[in-house]
């Protein structure tokens, strides 16, 4: 496909899809077309560890700070971090000694420390030692061991663990049982994943998914379509029907060549 051809595809036919990859070489933009991944490359060279999206704005977790952008990126001041995201209009990052803060106001103020933050999502700590909730200025334990991961965007969070995968309800009930290392959910839409396989959240249970291609998910996205990227750097797209130019739908794929990515967001 011609370079002429390609941006007739993305700018006429439909909007993009703009996805933002941490991997060991930067950040990554990929710029994606109902279930077409197209242009992409490094929009800022790091370390970079986490990302996330809020309100147009990118965060960036990397081993030297914690970045905003999208372009260019700018430093909040932090220093290395290893999570990031964002909570009620502030940044919360976290960093190897599992000290979590809050920036707000162009301020940091700590929040807590735990063991081994592994990542954050909204106003959640997954760590080594349990699920964690800021509270205020403070963290307050709320369970849980060997957490991986922690979805809070839609309601009751979900914790990835290494002996299951949970719910918080009336306590935290096991939907599945196995190591899980990643979890994300929105608008109804769930997906968790281990080493070996992606689940998706049926009606009731939760279902494995036949992916196209072979390898470990390490984060997934939700927006115009399911978006999942693999620590190799494969980025895969669920596309309903409507949106594809055959009307299949279903799993794509296409690999960017990018090793030791750790997270993925959308905007």
């Amino acid at each position: 496909m011609s370079a002429l051809e390609e941006k007739r595809m993305y700018g006429e036919r439909r909007e993009e899809t703009v996805a933002y990859l941490a991997a060991g070489q930067g950040v990554a933009t990929v710029r994606i077309s109902g279930d077409q991944v197209g242009r992409f490359g490094l929009s800022h060279r790091c370390r970079a560890r986490d990302v996330a999206t809020a309100d147009g704005a990118v965060l960036v977790a990397t081993d030297e700070d914690v970045l905003v952008g999208p372009e260019p990126f700018e430093s909040l001041g932090f220093g290395p971090a290893v999570a990031v995201t964002a909570d009620d209009g502030a940044v919360v990052a976290a960093d190897e000694a599992g000290r979590v803060s809050r920036y707000r106001d162009g301020e940091w103020t700590a929040l807590g420390e735990v063991d081994d933050v592994r990542a954050l999502s909204g106003a959640f700590v997954a760590a080594a030692d349990g699920v964690f909730r800021i509270d205020g200025d403070e963290l307050v334990g709320a369970g849980l061991d060997d957490v991986r991961d922690v979805a809070s965007a839609d309601g009751a969070p979900l914790a990835a663990t290494g002996d299951g995968l949970y719910r918080l309800g009336n306590g935290w009930l096991r939907e599945c049982e196995g190591a899980f290392t990643a979890v994300a959910a929105e608008d109804g839409q769930a997906h968790a994943a281990t080493a070996d396989a992606l689940y998706a959240r049926g009606t009731d249970t939760w279902e494995a998914v036949d992916l196209p291609v072979a390898g470990t998910v390490v984060d997934v996205a939700y927006g115009e379509c399911v978006y999942a990227v693999t620590e190799t750097g494969t980025v895969l797209v669920d596309a309903d029907p409507e949106t594809t130019p055959d009307g299949a739908g279903g799993w794509r794929a296409r690999s960017l060549g990018l090793p030791d990515v750790t997270a993925l967001a959308v905007a």
